[in-house]
């Protein structure tokens, strides 16, 4: 049986090898629809890729860890007083941190000269965070003039709007973190180039300034940022490190999907439940990217769905190829037939050249789709380009599972066997006589 099957696919070669442009032509087609799923999937995965990483470092993480302390008149504030727990707990539970990062914002107003404008503002601490400047691609100033502490970093877009200039003090109006007005003021340090992207994220300052002005202890601060050395298993030590604070009786907030693109961040939480003392919300980058994750699941199936009007085309034309096929080769078949080919045989045979058309096809257009996207990732877009945060040090990736390229070959590989199933039946219910007495 073994040898038969190595026989029958021998045969299914040579007929391929017999009509080398139609073979060309059909396997052509298949690889290039192969080849424009598996951009748009490298495409895609690369985009959601370098997406968490330039967050997970704008955002100062991969876990993030707000406080709330509730009074009994129902005030909710915004603090992290004491992190001992929470550390403790961390060294417990083991977690792969490569770096614990502290952080602190408000939206204020600030204003310059007669005009004001209203944003964001996030405290970092610049020693511990010299991988943020990385993502922050300065017009005007230097990273030296951060050594001032009360220098803060705006956009271009915000700067531009103040009509400020580096060196220029600025007046901030905000409201502290437990409600009343203050006032400060501040000196513009630099200026980086904004996408778009962080509109209300728009300005960068030193944590204990930022802490200061919301009427923080030296020490507290808002968020606690835990940078994994592997953002893989991020939603796995999430759930580990959530378990073990439960262990540890320190009281947290229900899971919620958070708005990236808004960065409302946890705005409102833990106002609507009855409870006192302090809690905490653990959320994960995942949870600011649910919004970026449903745009690309919207691609993947964008793409799928261009795959599938692709390869009904192409079904079409294998469908069409292989009655031609039939046709031609009628005397041929009943002569193996005649020969003593049971009609399994015959159907087999038909499908196998479909099969190894399709994969020959598949196998070209991973390869094409390789180079290309090899070719693709030397292009440098720079660090200012709009499209920055999709990108890794202004180039483009690709990153694509080993499952999902399996799939695709497998999918293309149904679809092609099913197109040329029915001339094969059709070929298979010829019989000997009838064929070998037809002349074409």
């Amino acid at each position: 049986m073994k040898g038969y099957a190595v026989k029958l696919a021998r045969v299914a070669l040579r007929n391929l090898n017999r009509q080398k442009k139609r073979s060309f032509l059909l396997g052509g087609a298949i690889a290039f629809g192969m080849l424009i799923i598996t951009l748009i999937n490298g495409l895609t995965g690369g985009f959601i890729g370098n997406a968490s990483d330039n967050f997970s470092h704008l955002l100062a993480g991969h876990i993030f860890v707000e406080g709330r302390e509730k009074s009994p008149s129902g005030r909710v504030v915004a603090v992290i007083r004491d992190d001992r727990a929470l550390l403790a707990v961390l060294a417990e539970a083991k977690l792969p941190a490569e770096h614990l990062l502290r952080r602190a914002s408000f939206t204020g107003t600030l204003i310059f000269e007669g005009e004001s404008l209203s944003l964001r503002v996030d405290g970092v601490d610049w020693r511990k965070e010299s991988y943020l400047r990385e993502r922050l691609v300065l017009r005007r100033g230097s990273w030296e003039a951060l050594a001032d502490p009360r220098a803060i970093v705006l956009s271009e877009e915000i700067a531009r709007k103040l009509g400020a200039e580096v060196g220029d003090g600025l007046l901030v109006s905000l409201r502290t973190a437990s409600g009343q007005q203050n006032a400060g003021e501040l000196r513009l340090g630099a200026v980086y180039y904004d996408p778009g992207l962080f509109s209300t994220v728009a300005a960068y300052a030193s944590l204990p300034t930022v802490s200061e002005l919301l009427g923080l202890a030296p020490g507290e601060y808002m968020t606690l940022g835990i940078l994994l050395k592997d953002i893989r298993g991020m939603e796995r030590q999430a759930a580990r490190f959530r378990a073990a604070l439960t262990r540890a009786g320190v009281p947290l907030f229900p899971r919620r999907t958070l708005d990236l693109m808004g960065l409302g961040l946890f705005a409102g939480v833990g106002a609507e439940l009855d409870w006192q003392g302090s809690r905490y919300q653990v959320s994960t980058l995942n949870d600011y990217l649910g919004q970026l994750n449903q745009i690309v699941n919207i691609l993947n199936v964008i793409g799928l769905v261009v795959l599938l009007v692709l390869f009904l085309i192409i079904m079409v034309g294998i469908t069409n190829t292989y009655r031609m096929i039939m046709y031609e080769r009628t005397r041929e078949i009943g002569t193996m037939r005649a020969l003593g080919m049971q009609r399994a045989g015959v159907r087999r045979l038909f499908l196998l050249e479909a099969l190894f058309l399709c994969l020959g096809g598949a196998l070209v257009g991973l390869a094409a789709g390789g180079l290309l996207m090899l070719a693709l990732t030397g292009a440098d877009w720079g660090l200012d380009s709009p499209m920055f945060v999709f990108l890794r040090n202004g180039h483009l990736s690709f990153r694509i599972p080993p499952w999902q390229l399996a799939a695709n070959v497998v999918l293309v590989c149904a679809l092609s066997l099913l197109a040329a199933l029915i001339p094969a039946r059709r070929a298979a219910l010829l019989e000997p006589v009838e064929a070998l007495g037809r002349h074409y």
